[in-house]
């Protein structure tokens, strides 16, 4: 991979990867080659409620480094078939059995035989966790960016937190989804998304229903490098958040750093301020990824 920075009209256009899950759900993976060939691929899954064109940025910053980014679609979200509702709903099982693998095929599909990293934002980093617990020789490595497990003894205002962990899935079962958009947390989310969430909020653990394996061990299991970018500011991924989640990784070898307002040109180092300057992530990420590879 090479660490020299191309002008940017030289990189390709964005391709939308169609990605078709076992159980009929779609949507569209974005894909930002650098303009040179590929030889990482750094698979991206969002924060929670949020889609994947509005990492386009760090995708074209990471290309601009010789790193291909594919940005996964959330179901639920932008691209994707599906909409949370009373009669539309799925929890990770479907995140985790039927949307990635279908994403990552899609991608794969184009991109044969290069090295694949797998990362995220804040709940995506959870989930980019678990999946390369249960696919390890999938994995190079895992990067996450303002991510962190939500058990509740980790934030400053732990039993709001707690007591969010338990109304939020109370009001997606009254609504028949979590009404995200409206609250202010998320996007409009499934119900079963939300219990499995919450769950891990509470007791501090990962399980997910209809997932038998057991992902604490998988966890446990796993051995990969990690690079953890955490945020100055970010109350919704503090240090203790991150280190619960990176003490289920006990084998994984991690590389923390932390980014303050004055990396990021003096905007907020908080947990969503980042995505408006994202050079300074994508720096850092290609430069772990160079000397990981």
């Amino acid at each position: 991979m090479s660490a020299s920075v191309v002008d940017e009209s030289t990189l390709p256009a964005v391709e939308a990867r169609h990605a078709v899950a076992a159980d009929g759900a779609t949507a569209e993976v974005l894909l930002q080659r650098p303009a040179g060939p590929v030889r990482e691929v750094l698979y991206w899954l969002p924060a929670l409620g949020v889609s994947a064109r509005q990492y386009l940025p760090l995708a074209q910053a990471l290309a601009m480094h010789g790193v291909a980014m594919a940005i996964h679609e959330w179901r639920g979200i932008g691209s994707s078939n599906h909409r949370a509702g009373r009669h539309d709903d799925w929890g990770y099982r479907e995140l985790l059995r039927q949307d990635l693998p279908a994403g990552v095929s899609a991608v794969q599909a184009v991109l044969p035989g290069t090295r694949y990293w797998f990362g995220g934002h804040s709940l995506g980093g959870q989930i980019a966790t678990l999946h390369a617990a249960l696919h390890p020789a999938q994995a190079a490595g895992l990067v996450m960016v303002a991510s962190g497990a939500p058990y509740w003894r980790g934030f400053r205002h732990a039993r709001l937190v707690w007591l969010s962990l338990v109304l939020a899935p109370w009001l997606a079962r009254m609504m028949g989804y979590l009404p995200g958009r409206r609250i202010g947390f998320g996007g409009n989310e499934a119900r079963s998304l939300i219990a499995d969430w919450a769950r891990s909020g509470r007791t501090g653990r990962y399980a997910a229903a209809g997932i038998e394996e057991g992902l604490e061990q998988r966890l446990a299991a796993l051995a990969l490098p990690v690079l953890a970018l955490r945020l100055s500011d970010d109350w919704l991924a503090p240090r203790a958040s991150l280190a619960w989640l990176l003490g289920k990784l006990p084998r994984s070898h991690a590389t923390q750093e932390v980014l303050t307002p004055g990396d990021l040109d003096g905007r907020p180092a908080d947990h969503f301020g980042w995505m408006k300057t994202p050079v300074p992530v994508a720096e850092r990420i290609a430069h772990w990824l160079g000397a990981s590879s």
